[in-house]
């Protein structure tokens, strides 16, 4: 899209849950801007679990409108974004998370915890791990989006099993949730949050 970034707090106050979108496309380029900006979200180690299958194919979407339990938006939009998380492929690349800077003894104690620590849990362990990482990087889509000018419907309730058949996605992964993506074609409902003083304690 042509418009000025947005933002954080700007993207923060202009989203919404948008569920009917114009035809305008989302380019290849602002896709991947969209990722690489949520690509910086923090993540634990920095193993960054997160994957993302951005779905344009309006058969693809068919079926996954299906396994979405009939959501709208899922078709609606031009594009879907499937965020995965895939512990098991995050650790057999490990090294590659390692920042070059890094010191090769420190690098080697870094290697050697993790591989400690996850390599003694079970598989539902460390995806469930994966999973909440992702949820991390999973909202920071949504800011990504909103600061290109796209808006945004996040989807938690699907047929994951089904997902994860549709697009290939390996069956030990975890499938944080959905995102419709592209340009409103509706103005969605304004915010209507808790005031900060029901959610908020300082002590």
């Amino acid at each position: 899209m042509s418009t000025s970034p947005l933002s954080v707090p700007e993207a923060i106050e202009r989203r919404r849950s948008v569920r009917k979108y114009t035809d305008a496309p989302v380019s290849d380029a602002d896709l991947r801007r969209i990722v690489e900006l949520a690509g910086k979200a923090p993540s634990a180690w920095n193993i960054q679990p997160w994957r993302v299958i951005a779905v344009r194919d309006p058969e693809v979407k068919a079926k996954l409108q299906k396994a979405a339990y009939g959501q709208a938006q899922v078709v609606n939009a031009p594009v879907v974004l499937a965020v995965y998380s895939d512990m098991q492929g995050a650790l057999s690349t490990l090294e590659d998370t390692v920042h070059p800077g890094m010191p090769a003894e420190q690098a080697a104690g870094l290697l050697a915890t993790v591989r400690g620590i996850f390599g003694a849990q079970p598989d539902i362990a460390r995806e469930s791990w994966g999973n909440g990482q992702s949820y991390i990087a999973f909202g920071f889509l949504l800011l990504a989006a909103q600061s290109l000018g796209y808006s945004t419907s996040s989807m938690l309730g699907f047929d994951a099993a089904a997902v994860k058949a549709i697009l290939g996605i390996p069956e030990h992964a975890v499938v944080p949730g959905l995102i419709a993506l592209g340009v409103a074609a509706e103005d969605g409902f304004p915010h209507h949050r808790h005031p900060v003083d029901a959610i908020l304690k300082i002590v």
